[in-house]
């Protein structure tokens, strides 16, 4: 993604302004607020605003408590009591905005997740950039064999080639198409809402999202995984970074607890405690599906 000279002239106007303020604010935050992370080809993700940060979350949770914390001798050991306890509120003290530039399949993946606020560019009032995603080489694999939502092997060669030609043939037909519909050179042309109809699944749009930690964090969890479809995944990876450096103590705990972590079915617990005893398991006897036991040994082996 290459920001043009009014887009960067913008953020560094932005960013030369410094005011006043009695609320808390987080180091680590304001170096990313404005700057835009360049995501995919022509994406970004960059902080707009946000609200709170690690003494946020253990304010909220000693207010919540009382007297129930006079044992906690730290932020960082409440905060990772209240991680590893799956506690929800003390994290929502703390609020994010982005400014999230995307192709439109990615979009809608991510819309699932109902748990923020959201105010996307309006292709009925405006017109949409000439921007497609076109992915790399090194992403471009076929449908995997044994995952219906996964990916196989790469493409290679003259496929892969031929499918990128498809990509960017198919995306550059269609905005052209876009275009003339829209055209004014004789004729009123379609109307705005409509003409967007025909652009494709890989075009750009961009909204504000504005989340709170503890969605943020159920986000970051699932889209960050290894086995999450990778361009939404390179969004998630670029948002750990930013929120690692705004609530440092909070990611750690997320880190350790949801992304390192493992959670166990009773019956995985009943397996393990099996195997410490000694008792050879297999699926047949362990009361596990084939999906389950398959799930389970590609963490404990």
């Amino acid at each position: 993604m290459t920001l043009t000279p009014e887009q960067l002239a913008e953020i560094a106007e932005a960013r030369s302004e410094t005011k006043a303020t009695l609320r808390a604010t987080a180091e680590g935050m304001e170096k990313h607020l404005y700057v835009a992370h360049e995501v995919l080809d022509h994406g970004l993700v960059r902080v707009i605003d946000y609200m709170g940060d690690d003494s946020a979350i253990t304010q909220a949770a000693r207010v919540s408590y009382g007297k129930g914390t006079k044992h906690v001798t730290n932020d960082e050991g409440l905060i990772r009591y209240l991680m590893r306890h799956w506690h929800s509120t003390p994290f929502e003290m703390c609020e994010v905005k982005f400014h999230v530039k995307l192709p439109v399949f990615v979009a809608r993946q991510w819309i699932r997740h109902r748990t923020a606020n959201v105010n996307e560019y309006s292709a009925r009032y405006s017109i949409l950039d000439r921007e497609f995603y076109i992915p790399a080489p090194e992403h471009l694999a076929a449908q995997s064999t044994v995952n219906n939502q996964g990916r196989g092997e790469l493409l290679q060669g003259e496929e892969a080639q031929r499918v990128l030609d498809i990509l960017r043939d198919d995306a550059t037909r269609a905005y052209d198409h876009y275009e003339d519909m829209l055209s004014q050179d004789g004729q009123k042309g379609l109307a705005r809402e409509l003409a967007r109809m025909n652009l494709p699944a890989n075009v750009y749009t961009q909204w504000y999202w504005k989340v709170d930690l503890h969605n943020l964090f159920h986000f970051l969890r699932l889209r960050a995984d290894a086995h999450a479809q990778y361009e939404i995944r390179a969004y998630a990876e670029t948002m750990c970074d930013i929120v690692r450096d705004w609530v440092p103590l909070a990611y750690g705990a997320f880190e350790d607890y949801r992304m390192g972590g493992v959670n166990l079915s009773a019956k995985g617990v009943e397996v393990l405690k099996r195997r410490l005893a000694g008792e050879t398991v297999t699926q047949e006897n362990s009361g596990m599906s084939k999906g389950e036991w398959r799930e389970f040994e590609g963490v404990w082996g």
